[in-house]
């Protein structure tokens, strides 16, 4: 059972968060794998298989964050749809960019939500076990897909670095305003921790 219902209102507010932003994530993951499959059909069917197998994961992926949401009284983003038009028009125009673009839109992505999900992690242990659970597992496939990426990218040069740290920024972004601030404040409170402990 979740050990939601004993949290400090405090604490259900940001496991609240955590569960909207991620389910966001996901959707908008979902969105930009389809427009990336729908070029890649046409241009680039070596990595059908690839996409087609992620999104199938991402898909799964919001379910299980879809489904965590009543026991915790969560709702969907108020700002699905900037998650589900920028993914798709992000997936679109990477994918318009060749191979390449879709490899370093996937590794800029999947880089920014392994940061998020290691902080959400930290946050949980000890304040909903079942949550952290399903995100380590998720995680573990979100892992393979950023290993996937990066294994194809072969050019680091100027455009490849900067389109990279632009969807990293853009990524992060969403994720501050759908979790209202929390993500920075729960990563500022895991440094503080890790900073007295050290």
């Amino acid at each position: 059972m979740s050990m939601y219902s004993s949290q400090s209102p405090r604490d259900q507010k940001t496991i609240r968060r955590i569960i909207k932003v991620n389910h966001a994530g996901e959707y908008g993951a979902i969105r930009i794998y389809r427009a990336q499959l729908y070029v890649a059909r046409k241009c680039y069917p070596d990595i059908v298989p690839f996409l087609e197998e992620t999104l199938g994961h991402e898909i799964e992926h919001c379910k299980l964050f879809s489904n965590a949401m009543a026991s915790r009284k969560a709702r969907p983003c108020r700002i699905m749809s900037l998650w589900g038009n920028g993914g798709y028009l992000l997936g679109f125009v990477t994918a318009l960019m060749g191979e390449q673009g879709i490899w370093i839109c996937t590794s800029a992505v999947e880089a920014a939500v392994h940061c998020h999900l290691d902080d959400q992690m930290a946050f949980l242990e000890g304040r909903d076990t079942e949550l952290s659970k399903v995100i380590r597992s998720i995680q573990v496939e979100e892992l393979h897909h950023l290993d996937h990426a990066n294994a194809n990218i072969s050019n680091h040069g100027f455009w490849s670095r900067t389109l990279n740290r632009v969807i990293g920024l853009a990524t992060d972004i969403l994720i501050w305003l759908s979790t209202w601030g929390d993500s920075t404040a729960m990563k500022s409170e895991l440094n503080k921790s890790n900073n007295t402990v050290g």
